[in-house]
């Protein structure tokens, strides 16, 4: 692997903090887009990020939505309907996370379920890796088929069931939950998940969305609705991020939604987020993240920012 050039910016300290989880850069690969193992890595220097989080496991092998699972979208956004395809935990923990460790990467992983005792079993079997983790993300962004497979992340209740069941497994790491942006409650639920004991929430997963090949006339995604990801989704992510900083105070949260250059990660972090998730800017580009950070820390160099973390919540506005 080529090493790359150090930044332009070395006199910015790019360290920041995720409510207890510390980390040595402000920019997280997302899950869902560096991969199960090291097979964005190896084109994608991990150590110079602030942390990998891996795609989304459950408990179990689970094959994911038919064919075609990705389409492109206007703005250069993209529509996505993998479906969670994943090994499962026990897997990934023997065959996959191992690799990805070598390759020097800070991991995050990232478990989801269909009920509240999937997501418990998924953190059991992630017990054993406990030592090669630095937190769990719990994406609550998923059907919950003991509620009419409503998403789990557009309800207080039912996000509040996971996170405590998750906490309650003692896996001694920061837990952080991801949200959904597809619901009027997303305060609510944020509020629920820090209640039941997430230490930061990522936001946000992606927007649902629909496309049509005229040609065919059917759908362009198998499964019919899709996730729509990349820059056309900022805006929705950089209020979510605003409203539930604003609304609540302290909570540390991940900024993830169209990040594609350092200037969009500035906006994350003024709009209140602690750390910025780079996500769908990496199937363009394997090295997209680690660009972003050269390109944040290049701009506060140039506008005199010495801290990364002091851009946190440091938006001036008024009443808005």
């Amino acid at each position: 692997m080529r090493r790359r050039k150090a930044p332009p910016a070395a006199v910015v300290d790019p360290a920041v903090q995720v409510g207890p989880l510390q980390l040595p850069g402000p920019i997280v690969a997302a899950s869902g887009t560096f991969g199960h193992g090291d097979e964005v890595a190896r084109s994608c220097d991990p150590t110079a990020l602030g942390a990998v989080t891996a795609k989304s496991l459950a408990a179990y092998e689970w094959p994911g939505n038919p064919a075609p699972r990705l389409h492109p979208a206007p703005g250069g956004g993209m529509l996505n309907s993998v479906g969670l395809q994943g090994p499962g935990v026990a897997h990934w923990v023997d065959a996959e996370l191992p690799a990805l460790r070598r390759c020097g990467a800070r991991v995050i992983a990232s478990i989801w379920g269909r009920t509240v005792g999937e997501f418990d079993e998924a953190a059991r079997l992630l017990a054993p890796a406990a030592a090669e983790l630095v937190a769990v993300e719990i994406n609550v962004s998923c059907p919950n088929l003991e509620d009419r497979a409503r998403v789990f992340a557009h309800d207080p209740d039912a996000t509040r069931a996971v996170v405590n069941a998750v906490v309650a497994r003692g896996l001694g790491l920061p837990i952080l939950a991801k949200l959904s942006p597809n619901t009027s409650e997303l305060l609510e639920v944020a509020r629920a998940a820090i209640d039941a004991g997430a230490d930061a929430l990522t936001l946000v997963n992606t927007v649902v969305a629909f496309a049509v090949d005229p040609n065919t006339r059917l759908p362009v995604l198998g499964a019919g609705n899709g996730g729509l990801s990349g820059p056309p989704i900022k805006p929705v992510a950089l209020r979510a991020v605003h409203d539930v900083t604003r609304a609540l105070p302290g909570v540390a949260v991940l900024g993830t939604g169209g990040v594609n250059s350092g200037l969009d990660a500035v906006e994350m972090l003024m709009a209140g987020a602690s750390a910025v998730g780079v996500g769908t800017a990496t199937f363009r580009d394997p090295r997209a993240a680690v660009r972003i950070h050269d390109e944040l820390l290049a701009w506060c160099a140039a506008h005199g920012v010495t801290r990364v973390a002091d851009l946190t919540g440091c938006l001036e506005e008024g009443d808005v």
